[in-house]
C-alpha cells in the first residue's frame, strides 16, 4: 500500500534507473546527491510538452499585443451602429413624401457648393438614408474626401462625430499605428501567432476519445484556484477556436501582398495597381449628365439596396455601377453594370451569381472577418471572441506566474534541504546533528521528513537527512537524537527499499543504542489490520536495543491533521522553538475532475467487474508513469463519503494506479468493482461503487495526483520486466506507454487473469505492442483455463530468461495484489537470487512494487 499521506510534488532519486555499469556506487554517493537528483530527471519531452511550451511562450509574448487587436476589432464590429448613435439625423433623416434627389442632382449640387470634382456617389434604397459622396483626390492625396448629403435637399450633412476615433482604431487594428506596410506585416505575424495558439490549444486539449462533447465544451464554475483558471482558459478557447481560425486566415490575406496576390491570381482577379497620389495638372473630367444612366440602372437592377455610381473620367466612358441586391448572401456579393450616359444603353452586366467561383470566394473574406456573413449573430460571435483575447491573456499570465512561483518555491526548498542534508546548517545546538530519517514507499514519508528537516533548520537545529534504504543500522550510534518518519507497506511490512535495513536491524541484537533518543511518526492506513505496523515494529526494536523514546509514537491515518499537529508540537519541543504545522497545507491540492467515461472491460468474467474509468481535469496536470490518483469517494446517493458515515475511517481517500500519461489528455484508471454483504451502498465498495456504478457521467470527482517515486519509470536504455495481475495492469500500462514514446523497446510483460475468453484486458493494445516490437516478450497467464497457473509460476519456469535479463541490468516492476501474486514473485526472486541478492536488487532500485 502506498504511503498514507499527501500527494503533491514529491522529490525522488533516479540514480537507480541506470544499470550497474553506468551507476556510481550507492555507498559512495553523498546524501546531497540523493536530494539533488530530481534536477537530473529525464530530459525527454513528448510532442505534447513541446507544444505546451510553445503555447505558453507565444501566449505571454504575442498574446499581450493580441489583446490590443482583439479590443480594437471588437470596437470596429459595431462601428456603424455606434456612429449612428453618436450622430442622430446625419446618416438617416426623417422620411419625406417628396421624391429623393437623383445621383445627377446630388453630384451637381455638391460640385457647385464645394468646387471639387465628384468621383462617385453611393445611393441607398432605404427611405431617409443619406447618400455618401466621394470627391476626386486632391494633389498629393491617395483618396478624396467624402461627405453625406441630405437625400431630399442635397445639403451637406454635418461631419460625423467620432469618425476620427474609428479611423484611428482601424489603423491600430490593421497595422498597430505603424507605417502602413511594416504595420501590416507585424499584424500578419500576430495573426499567425493567434492561429498557432488556437491550433496548439486544440492539440493540447485533444482527448483519447474526441467525440465526447462534454470534455470539449463543458465549463465547471465550481472549480477553484488554478483548476478554475485552466478550465476557463481551455473551454473558452475551444468555443472560440473556429472564430480565431477564420479571423487569422482572413487577416493574413490583407497582411501580406504575396498571399493576397496569389489568391487573387487564382481567383482570376486583375492584378492590383499601386495607388499613386494624384498629379497636379491632370486636367478636369468632362461634365457628363448621368440621369439617363441612373434611370436605365433602376430599370435593369430591380430590387437593389445599395448602388455605388462611379462617374466617367474621360469622354465616351460608361458610367460604372456596383450594386447589392436585396437577396445578396452577404455585403460584398455585389453585381456590376456599365451604362452609356448618352442614351442609357446597357453595355455590360455581370450579376454576382454569374461571376467566377474564385472571385466569389475571395469576396467572402471580408464578411467572414467581420462576422457579417452570418448576419447579426455572426457579428455578435466575432465581437465576443475578440473580447475573449484579454481573457486568455489574463488567465494565461496568471497560470504562468503561478508556475513560476511554484518553481521558485520548489527550488528554494530544494536548496534549503540540500544544505540541511549535508549537516552544514548553523544553529544553537552545539552537539551532534539530529538525524531525520525516513522509510518511504511512494514518497510521502520522504516529503514529510524533508519538510520536518527544513522546519528544524529554521529553528536553528543542525540536521542530517537520511533515507533508511541505504542506511546501515550501525550508523545509529553516531547520533544522540533521531526523528524517523516510517511508512507501513501492505500488512505491517517495511517499504520495499527499507527491507534490508529492517532485516539488518533485527540481526544486530547485541548493538547497544542506550545513548540514542528517537521520535517516530508512523504512517499507515486503517483499512489494514496492521495499522502503522512497521513504525511500531521499528520503535519496538530500537527500544529493545536500548534507545529511548522522546515522545509517544504518533500514528497518522491518511490526512489526519490532529496527528500532524502532534508531530509539529513534538518537533517544537525537540528544537525549543515554535514549529509551523507540517504537511497540513497539502489538503488544498484536491481538485474536481470530471467523470468522462466508464467502460466495462471484462463482461462475463468470473471475477469482479473491471472498468476503465476516464477522468478529465486541469489541462496542465502533470504526472509520470507509476503515479497514483488519490480519490475521495462518495456514497451511492452522492453524499460526501468523507464525513457522513459514523466510521470516519471508512471514508478515507482511496489510491489508484494511473493507467495513462499526461500526453493522453486524460486520467485513466482500471477499477475493480468491490462487492460485500450488507445494505450500505447496495453492497458495493465505497470508492469502487462510486466510480464504476453510481457516479453520473460528468459528475465531479475529488482527486489529487500523488507522485510515487518508488515506482518511478525507467526512461533510459535498460531492459524492464513488468509483472502484474488484474487491475494491476493499470500502472504497468502507463509505464509501457512512457517507454514506447521514449523509443525504448526491451520490455517483457507477464500478466495474469482468470479466463482468456473474458479477461483479456486491453488485449488489442498489448498485442499491438507485441506486433510492433515494443514488447520483446508477452506472457499472458490465465489461472482458470486448463492447468491452474499464476504469473509467479510462469516466472519460475522462465528462470533462465529472467537471469539473462537481470544480468543485463533489467528493472523489475510488480503491480497488483500483494497477497498471492506479489508475495509469489518475491519468493521466486529470493529463490533465484538469495536474500542478499534480493536486498541488492532492492537497494539498487531495480525491484519496484506498487501492490495492494
Amino acid at each position: 500500500m502506498p504511503d498514507a499521506l499527501h500527494g503533491g510534488a514529491i522529490e525522488s532519486r533516479h540514480d537507480h534507473l541506470l544499470p550497474p555499469q553506468l551507476r556510481a556506487s550507492a555507498d559512495d554517493a553523498p546524501q546531497t546527491r540523493q536530494l539533488a537528483a530530481p534536477q537530473q530527471q529525464r530530459r525527454h519531452w513528448s510532442w505534447k510538452q513541446v507544444w505546451f511550451q510553445l503555447h505558453w511562450f507565444i501566449g505571454i509574448t504575442a498574446g499581450t499585443v493580441l489583446v490590443i487587436i482583439g479590443l480594437s476589432g471588437a470596437t470596429l464590429a459595431f462601428k456603424d451602429e455606434l456612429l449612428d448613435l453618436m450622430n442622430p439625423g446625419v446618416r438617416h433623416v426623417a422620411v419625406e413624401t417628396r421624391t429623393p434627389l437623383t445621383p445627377a442632382q446630388l453630384s451637381n449640387i455638391a460640385a457647385a457648393e464645394h468646387g471639387q470634382r465628384v468621383a462617385s456617389i453611393t445611393m441607398y434604397a432605404e427611405a431617409g438614408a443619406a447618400p455618401r459622396l466621394f470627391f476626386a483626390p486632391k494633389n498629393g492625396q491617395r483618396r478624396g474626401e467624402s461627405i453625406y448629403l441630405h437625400p431630399y435637399t442635397g445639403a451637406t450633412q454635418p461631419a460625423l462625430a467620432g469618425a476620427e476615433f474609428f479611423e484611428w482604431t482601424e489603423s491600430l487594428h490593421r497595422w498597430l499605428l505603424l507605417p502602413r506596410d511594416p504595420g501590416r506585416q507585424v499584424a500578419g505575424a500576430l495573426a499567425l501567432c493567434l492561429l498557432g495558439l488556437a491550433l496548439s490549444g486544440l492539440y493540447l486539449r485533444w482527448p483519447r476519445r474526441p467525440l465526447d462533447w462534454r470534455t470539449w465544451l463543458t465549463f465547471d464554475p465550481a472549480l477553484k484556484g488554478r483548476s478554475f483558471l485552466w478550465n476557463l482558459h481551455a473551454v473558452a478557447g475551444t468555443w472560440c477556436l473556429v472564430v480565431y481560425v477564420a479571423l487569422t486566415l482572413t487577416g493574413i490575406y490583407w497582411s501580406y501582398d504575396v498571399v493576397r496576390d496569389n489568391i487573387d491570381a487564382w481567383a482570376g482577379k486583375p492584378p492590383r495597381m499601386a495607388q499613386a497620389p494624384a498629379k497636379k495638372g491632370g486636367g478636369k473630367a468632362p461634365a457628363v449628365d448621368i440621369s439617363l444612366a441612373w434611370t436605365s440602372f433602376q430599370l435593369h437592377a430591380a430590387g437593389w439596396t445599395l448602388a455605388s455610381v462611379r462617374l466617367p473620367t474621360r469622354a465616351g466612358e460608361a458610367v460604372q455601377f456596383t450594386w447589392l441586391a436585396s437577396d445578396a448572401p452577404h455585403e460584398r456579393a455585389r453585381s456590376r453594370m456599365s451604362i452609356a450616359p448618352a442614351d442609357g444603353t446597357l453595355t455590360e452586366s455581370e450579376p454576382y451569381s454569374q461571376q467566377a467561383l474564385g472571385s466569389r470566394l475571395v469576396n467572402i473574406i471580408y464578411p467572414l472577418h467581420m462576422g457579417t456573413y452570418f448576419g447579426l449573430p455572426g457579428r455578435i460571435i466575432v465581437t465576443v471572441a475578440s473580447l475573449g483575447l484579454p481573457l486568455f491573456a489574463i488567465t494565461g499570465w496568471m497560470l504562468y506566474l503561478g508556475r513560476r512561483k511554484a518553481k521558485r518555491a520548489v527550488q528554494a526548498q530544494r536548496a534549503m534541504l540540500g544544505a540541511g542534508a549535508q549537516g552544514k546548517t548553523p544553529g544553537t545546538d552545539s552537539g551532534l546533528p539530529t538525524l531525520v530519517a525516513y522509510a518511504s514507499q511512494s514518497g510521502q514519508a520522504e516529503r514529510l521528513a524533508l519538510e520536518s528537516a527544513r522546519a528544524l533548520q529554521q529553528a536553528g537545529v543542525a540536521v542530517d537527512v537520511q533515507s533508511l534504504d541505504r542506511f546501515d543500522p550501525a550508523q545509529l550510534r553516531q547520533y544522540q537524537r533521531a526523528l524517523i518518519v516510517a511508512s507501513t507497506f501492505g500488512e505491517g511490512e517495511a517499504p520495499d527499499g527499507t527491507r534490508r535495513f529492517a532485516r539488518l536491524l533485527q540481526q544486530t541484537s547485541g548493538m547497544p543504542l542506550a545513548g540514542l533518543g528517537f521520535g517516530m511518526l508512523a504512517l499507515g492506513d486503517r483499512h489494514y489490520s496492521a495499522f502503522c505496523g512497521f513504525g511500531h515494529a521499528l520503535a519496538q526494536q530500537l527500544q529493545a536495543l536500548g534507545a529511548t523514546s522522546l515522545f509517544p509514537l504518533i500514528e497518522v491515518d491518511k490526512h489526519d491533521p490532529a496527528a500532524l499537529a502532534g508531530w509539529s508540537t513534538a518537533l517544537a519541543r525537540c528544537s525549543g522553538s515554535a514549529i509551523d504545522a507540517i504537511g497540513v497545507q497539502e489538503e488544498a491540492s484536491y481538485a474536481d475532475w470530471r467523470l468522462a467515461r466508464r467502460v466495462l472491460l471484462n463482461p462475463g468474467s468470473q471475477g469482479g467487474e473491471l472498468h476503465e474509468i476516464t477522468l478529465t481535469g486541469p489541462a496542465d496536470a502533470i504526472w509520470e508513469a507509476g503515479a497514483l490518483a488519490e480519490i475521495i469517494p462518495c456514497n451511492a446517493d452522492g453524499s460526501d463519503g468523507d464525513g457522513s458515515h459514523p466510521d470516519s475511517a471508512h471514508h478515507a481517500p482511496r489510491s489508484y494506479s494511473l493507467a495513462s500519461l499526461p500526453s493522453d489528455g486524460e486520467v485513466q484508471l482500471l477499477v475493480r468493482q468491490e462487492r460485500h454483504a450488507g445494505e450500505e451502498n447496495q453492497g458495493h465498495g465505497l470508492a469502487s461503487g462510486w466510480l464504476t456504478r453510481f457516479a453520473p457521467l460528468g459528475s465531479p470527482i475529488r482527486l489529487r495526483l500523488q507522485a510515487n517515486p518508488a515506482f518511478a519509470p525507467a526512461l533510459v536504455d535498460v531492459p524492464c520486466i513488468y509483472i502484474g495481475n488484474g487491475s494491476g495492469l493499470a500502472g504497468l500500462r502507463a509505464h509501457l506507454r512512457a517507454r514506447q514514446r521514449a523509443g525504448l523497446a526491451r520490455n517483457w510483460l507477464l500478466f495474469g487473469e482468470r479466463q482468456q475468453a473474458f479477461d483479456s484486458v486491453c488485449g488489442a493494445e498489448l498485442q499491438g505492442w507485441l506486433d510492433t516490437g515494443h514488447l520483446a516478450r508477452l506472457d499472458k497467464v490465465f489461472s482458470r483455463d486448463g492447468e491452474r497457473q499464476y504469473v509467479q509460476d510462469r516466472l519460475r519456469a522462465s528462470a533462465n530468461e529472467l537471469r539473462e535479463w537481470l544480468a543485463q541490468g533489467a528493472i523489475v516492476y510488480v503491480c497488483g495484489s500483494l497477497q498471492g501474486m506479489a508475495t509469489g514473485i518475491d519468493a521466486v526472486l529470493q529463490e533465484l537470487l538469495g536474500q542478499e541478492g534480493l536486498d541488492a536488487l532492492l537497494a539498487a532500485g531495480r525491484y519496484r512494487r506498487d501492490v495492494y
